[in-house]
């Protein structure tokens, strides 16, 4: 620490320094020509031109009256010459300068004898003084929980961490151009909510002074996205953030990105098709094989994505076929297992503690469990030809649910029916139910087609593509204790 502090006050010299020369380190802007990477890749072309480029110093090199530096921009780094004898007045502030300042560099592109391609400074603008002295390449900022909390200074100091976040944007991009080219349309909808849906979540809760009400944060945007459906719109999608009060793990962020999209005239059978498609496409451009390698552990796409109806996925790990059992049976067995259910009032709730404690993290292969009890989903349809289930999936891989999808349900007096119900479940202390959202029901009073829908969690899909095992990895600013 006393070593930092005393980078800090031999840099604020250096910057007492530089104004006393009349050089002011703090410039409106620096015109720049090029980024590192384009001069490197067009070499040829631009060989012995003039260049500007702008950066971080990453790297001096002083060899008495000529000095090598590492600028770093967003793109690449690049290596700038300095010579004396060039720019004499300008070469009198190298002494000044420390690894961290941001310089703007015009002069000639040229390769040094060690093939280095460099830009032979003819003009050199100091563009910001750093005060504080950056982590060390190999030695600095590798406490997990510093880098969270300093994400800035991650991205300078770790490479791996720059990749993942612009990686992580061409992930999005991609995802969206797929949509655009099946001709969804991307839409906003509101983030303050009057009644909270789409999912059994704790939301949080705000004020809104004007209008003087509670409003919510969204926990999910499944029921304004049918609203569009129901008004004409066909196929929809939005890329969301969501928030949902809940607790703070490798899996889970309070506030976290989605993916929900909306297809008219479709069922979840299709909405399968969009999942498996959607996937292929990810593989082949950010892994380059239909084969995932996650945490040390090799996952094929080649066949497919497998289709395991829950109950038998529960039937697999335990030897009980749940469908057979009662209320009280089925709490008997959680309880057995020391799974949590107190305040649980559905069979259906006990049964998914049970499914995410015992299979959940079994699944490990790309595998869309389906088919789920109907009074943990008051969104989905009625499963054809079976009782009890409606038509649901959830996609997992590694051993987490990336998804939700549903054969949404479009009968006004049915979802009424199933609203009033999770009304009762919260009167009798459930805090975690569907609210009874009197404007959807009007508006789906109107008529709404047969539609599939999909939520689809990004962070946790750029989990698996870049291989990381925290949530917090893939989130630039995660929410800390």
């Amino acid at each position: 620490m006393d070593e930092e502090l005393d980078q800090v006050e031999f840099r604020k010299k250096n910057l007492e320094k530089l104004k006393e020369k009349g050089v002011s380190p703090y410039p409106y802007k620096f015109d720049r020509t090029h980024l590192s990477c384009e001069l490197k890749e067009n070499f040829q072309s631009l060989k012995g031109k003039e260049v500007s480029v702008a950066g971080r110093i990453k790297a001096i090199r002083v060899h008495g009256k000529s000095t090598f530096m590492d600028l770093q921009d967003s793109s690449d780094n690049i290596q700038i010459y300095l010579k004396a004898d060039t720019i004499p007045l300008e070469y009198e502030l190298i002494d000044y300068l420390n690894i961290g300042d941001f310089l703007g560099v015009k002069g000639e592109l040229i390769k040094t004898k060690m093939g280095e391609v460099t830009i032979w400074v003819k003009d050199l603008t100091i563009l910001s003084k750093s005060l504080y002295p950056l982590p060390e390449k190999w030695h600095g900022l590798t406490d997990r929980e510093e880098r969270y909390r300093k994400r800035y200074l991650d991205l300078i100091a770790n490479e791996e961490t720059f990749r993942v976040f612009t990686t992580r944007s061409k992930i999005i991009q991609t995802i969206r151009d797929f949509l655009n080219d099946l001709r969804f349309i991307e839409v906003e909808t509101p983030i303050l909510q009057m009644e909270y849906g789409g999912g059994f979540a704790k939301p949080f809760t705000t004020h809104q002074k004007s209008i003087k009400k509670d409003l919510f944060l969204r926990i999910a945007d499944e029921l304004y996205l049918k609203r569009l459906i129901i008004g004409g719109m066909e196929k929809v999608y939005e890329i969301s953030k969501d928030f949902r009060n809940e607790g703070l793990d490798r899996l889970h962020n309070p506030e976290f990105t989605m993916l929900e999209l909306y297809e008219a005239y479709a069922d979840y059978e299709d909405i399968m098709e969009i999942v498996q498609s959607l996937f292929n496409l990810l593989l082949d451009r950010f892994v380059g094989s239909r084969v995932l390698t996650y945490q040390g552990e090799e996952y094929s796409f080649e066949k497919g994505w497998k289709r395991l109806p829950f109950f038998d996925a529960l039937k697999n790990k335990t030897g009980i076929d749940f469908k057979l059992l009662s209320f009280d049976e089925t709490q008997k067995e959680a309880l057995k297992r020391d799974i949590n259910v107190e305040g649980f009032y559905t069979k259906g709730k006990i049964l998914d503690a049970i499914f995410k404690e015992i299979v959940e993290p079994t699944i490990k292969t790309p595998t869309f469990i389906m088919n789920h009890p109907k009074d943990i989903t008051p969104l989905a349809k009625d499963k054809r030809d079976e009782e009890g289930v409606v038509e649901r999936f959830e996609p997992f891989l590694c051993g987490m649910e990336i998804g939700n999808a549903y054969s949404e349900l479009n009968d006004p007096i049915e979802q009424r029916k199933r609203f009033e119900y999770q009304a009762e479940l919260r009167k009798k202390g459930d805090v975690e139910t569907e609210s009874l959202d009197e404007d959807y029901l009007t508006a789906m009073s109107y008529g709404m087609p047969p539609t599939g829908g999909l939520g689809l969690g990004i962070d946790r899909i750029v989990m698996i593509l870049l291989d990381k095992p925290s949530i917090r990895d893939v989130i630039l600013f995660p929410l800390l204790r």
